[in-house]
């Protein structure tokens, strides 16, 4: 009864407040369009509202998509409130923004019997919620939009009905989840299967139950050997998949939050409700098995084919409820000593996490309005020059490795460019860590424009006789006998000579 009392009072949510904080994290974090994995998410949308762009290399990205229903849900808003793509992207992540917000605010509501501990909670995961997630390589949240965007306020959510019994809505958030981001849904299931083992009176047929239900979410298809190259290369590029890479506070991050919520367990700090108990007890066997999941596909190059599974992707949830129940604690008692401590603690967390974003990209705004039409990044606005400038079927060549070049900041060529290129080495690796299918063709075009900043004219049309490029992006000089029309703050952009497309050429894309 107690639990269903709480998740009553979830209901009401404090709509105005959390909108506040929602821009407050906005404030913070900042928001930029078309970065790290969103170079993913972003064009399978914008390849939905328009079926003409991408002519070539789609499987980079499609690979994700055929899997997930958030191109969709993009394309689908940007059709119904007439929005371009990039304002629609921008008005999801401040949803999913405020959804996770509220989440945890329903979760802190449930967990927390005092008020000034569930606020301190909330303020906490307003602060720092672009954290990592130990050395995972995923951040709480991210500051643009992707899949995982939506899938965190919803395992919140499915989290917070399950703890309180809610078992409709639980199973209703788990399975739009599910068509957003299966993989982290796994893991959301996994701690249900701990949640229930934890609430049970007889927990050996518990564990029995628990193993079958385990066994069910292992994929079909997985050999065990060694992972050859080409597929060797990306997969062992991502070096967090392999825990003997990591360093001691890399293992710090994956210990400590276990070690403190068993001690919140044993203790039961003030103002906290037999959820949040239940649920530090729940997340200590979560985090251990995954963790010995991961051992032992580190163990021998015998799992390498099992690494993309990323076990320890568990520790997004535990590290999300870690970081809301350490703020409602710490809130709680530092209120006894002084009111002013906690609030002075998160101002200090919020100008250092802002510094670290301002870090990561230097060379772009903090917020990334939608409505922008020039960016103080070269990168970004050569990107938006080719968007409004050159024919949507037209095929670039890009050093394979640009997305680490100096001034970039991760902005991904086909996000903002909305035009095919031949894959990149970091982005493109990454969805070929995932499937491996994809290995051989991503290695053959990665080595073809690999330095292709210094290829002379000669070299661009070598290279559009292997592959069907029509325009090329250099950072740098332009090449002596190309026709560059874009030539500003160290890049230029060419149409390379003698291309079979470029006879035909479709129209540009005006539209932002």
């Amino acid at each position: 009864m107690r639990y269903k009392d709480s998740m009553n009072r979830a209901r009401r949510l404090p709509l105005l407040r959390l909108g506040l904080l929602t821009a407050a994290a906005l404030a913070i974090h900042g928001y930029h369009f078309g970065v790290e994995d969103a170079e993913i998410f972003i064009p399978a949308a914008s390849k939905l509202l328009h079926p003409d762009l991408f002519p070539y290399g789609t499987e980079f990205f499609l690979s994700h998509e055929r899997f997930s229903i958030f191109a969709p849900i993009i394309a689908f808003s940007a059709c119904l409130t007439h929005l371009s793509t990039d304002a629609t992207v921008f008005c999801w992540y401040l949803i999913t923004l405020f959804a996770t917000l509220a989440a945890s605010w329903m979760l802190a509501e449930l967990c927390f019997d005092s008020p000034r501990a569930r606020w301190a909670a909330l303020l906490a995961m307003t602060v720092a919620i672009t954290m990592p997630a130990a050395n995972t390589g995923l951040l709480l949240m991210d500051p643009y939009l992707t899949a995982r965007s939506f899938s965190t306020p919803l395992s919140v959510f499915a989290l917070t009905a399950f703890l309180a019994r809610r078992n409709l809505w639980a199973a209703l958030a788990t399975l739009l989840m599910a068509a957003i981001h299966p993989q982290m849904t796994a893991y959301l299931l996994l701690l249900f299967v701990a949640l229930w083992i934890v609430g049970k009176a007889t927990p050996i047929a518990g564990r029995r139950h628990a193993g079958a239900s385990l066994a069910a979410l292992l994929p079909l298809n997985f050999r065990l050997g060694p992972a050859r190259d080409p597929y060797r290369e990306a997969l062992y590029a991502r070096d967090f998949y392999f825990l003997f890479t990591w360093t001691w506070y890399d293992w710090l991050g994956l210990l400590a939050p276990l070690a403190i919520l068993g001690w919140f367990w044993k203790a039961k700090p003030r103002g906290t409700t037999p959820a949040f108990a239940r649920l530090c007890l729940a997340l200590i066997p979560y985090g251990i098995v995954s963790i010995l999941a991961a051992a032992v596909i580190s163990s021998s190059h015998i799992f390498d084919m099992w690494a993309r599974l990323q076990p320890l992707r568990c520790f997004h949830l535990i590290t999300l409820v870690f970081l809301l129940f350490l703020g409602g604690v710490v809130g709680e008692y530092a209120a006894k000593i002084s009111r002013w401590i906690f609030p002075v603690l998160c101002l200090s967390v919020a100008i250092l996490m802002f510094a670290v974003e301002r870090d990561i990209y230097p060379n772009s705004p903090h917020v990334e309005w939608p409505w922008m039409q020039n960016s103080p990044n070269a990168w970004v606005n050569t990107l938006l020059w080719i968007r409004h400038n050159t024919p949507r079927d037209a095929i670039f060549a890009v050093d394979s490795r640009y997305f680490k070049d100096p001034g970039v900041d991760d902005h991904g060529f086909r996000a903002i460019s909305r035009r095919s290129e031949l894959a990149d080495y970091f982005k493109d690796g990454g969805a070929v860590a995932i499937f491996p299918e994809l290995a051989v063709e991503w290695k053959q075009m990665t080595d073809a424009t690999y330095g292709l900043n210094h290829f002379t004219a000669a070299d661009f049309i070598r290279l559009a006789r292997i592959y069907p490029v029509t325009w090329a992006v250099i950072h740098g000089p332009a090449p002596a006998g190309m026709d560059c029309p874009y030539q500003q703050r160290g890049y230029a952009v060419c149409r390379i000579p003698d291309a079979p497309g470029l006879a035909h050429p479709s129209a540009p894309d005006r539209n932002r």
